[in-house]
């Protein structure tokens, strides 16, 4: 059987290209038995899909098309012309991007992270109208869709998608994501100026719902004397100050320190897919206060502290809750085991072996 896996979206440094990147590894490390092709477009950034081509140490075919994913997006989510064999030959499964869905006859298999027209205030509105373009394709096309989430899954439902050609199959964790050394912790300290205990924030887009995380951290200050640490670049309406720090983008070494060395991860968002930094702050020993909606509860909530991502008061309460509330290691332990890109890739193998019972 040869699998094209369209894998355009390794370059971005999004949750899409680590999801991307984990698949290919594993499944081009567990599975000898079938013809994989690599494919992939870009035009300004080709060089380095090509470098990531060549980093793959299992023999396969690979092809890159000097090309704009613009033009992609139009030719296959909008006017849907040109097969995608025209490009990057024969196939018996094609693995679509997120971002753009060609016409095949190959029994057609996509992923879907998130469902960002149900949400569109807390998405980009550029990543909407992809979405809204490619839907029509998923509904009438697409033989399987991959989600990480039931919640998700529910989510495609809501727009029409059958369930019977939906699969959950949730994310993995890094080998990279281990605990941080003592030596690590202290370094990232001194890096962000960090003087005191610490809550962690991850990412300042809308959807992470920063501006209360920061306005129930300031209610904290009455009972506690802390500092609120944020991945990632702050708003303009936001300013910093000594116990508000923005770190702007940071390294994924600099991430799992920073989980390390945090008191709680505060994760309140208002919509995921899945969830990945619960799952990263947990195997770092890191305790968490995430939502109580979606896939945030879905993941989270026999591990974490629950909290209405839309009360301020109820994510102050979170964080004083968090400090002193005692979970059970060997439970997480065992609950993280669940979940590896090894486990990722085999399932979607299995998702790829129904092309011979359709």
């Amino acid at each position: 059987m040869r699998i094209a896996i369209d894998v355009s979206q390794v370059i971005y440094g999004t949750g899409v290209s680590v999801y991307t990147k984990e698949l290919v590894k594993n499944l081009l490390h567990l599975d000898r038995h079938e013809e994989y092709v690599l494919c992939g477009y870009s035009f300004r950034r080709d060089n380095e899909l090509r470098r990531f081509l060549s980093s793959i140490d299992v023999f396969c075919e690979k092809k890159v098309i000097k090309l704009p994913p613009s033009f992609f997006e139009f030719l296959w989510n909008r006017v849907h012309l040109v097969n995608f064999e025209f490009f990057f030959g024969r196939c018996d499964v094609y693995h679509s991007s997120d971002w753009a869905q060609a016409p095949s006859g190959a029994f057609k298999v996509t992923t879907v992270h998130d469902v960002p027209i149900l949400y569109p205030d807390y998405s980009l509105a550029k990543v909407v109208n992809v979405f809204r373009r490619r839907l029509r394709w998923l509904q009438s096309e697409v033989d399987r869709i991959i989600v990480p989430s039931k919640a998700t899954r529910t989510d495609l439902m809501k727009l029409g998608i059958d369930r019977g050609k939906i699969r959950v199959i949730p994310e993995g964790i890094g080998e990279d994501v281990v605990p941080a050394s003592g030596a690590a912790k202290r370094l990232v300290r001194r890096k962000f100026n960090i003087t005191k205990k610490f809550f962690l924030a991850v990412g300042t887009v809308p959807r992470k719902n920063i501006e209360r995380v920061i306005d129930a951290f300031k209610k904290t200050k009455r009972d506690i004397d802390f500092q609120l640490v944020i991945v990632g670049g702050a708003p303009r309406a936001i300013k910093s100050d000594e116990d508000i720090i923005f770190t702007g983008f940071i390294d994924k070494s600099d991430l799992i320190s920073l989980y390390s060395s945090s008191e709680a991860l505060i994760y309140p968002s208002l919509y995921e897919g899945f969830g990945l930094p619960i799952l990263e702050a947990l195997k770092c020993g890191t305790r968490v206060v995430t939502s109580r909606i979606g896939a945030l509860a879905e993941l989270g909530r026999d591990h974490c502290v629950l909290v209405d991502p839309f009360s301020v008061e109820s994510i102050r309460d979170g964080m004083l809750k968090v400090i002193g509330k005692k979970f059970n290691d060997d439970k997480i332990k065992n609950f993280l085991k669940r979940y590896s890109w090894e486990r990722t890739a085999r399932l979607t193998l299995r998702v790829y072996h129904e092309v011979q019972s359709n």
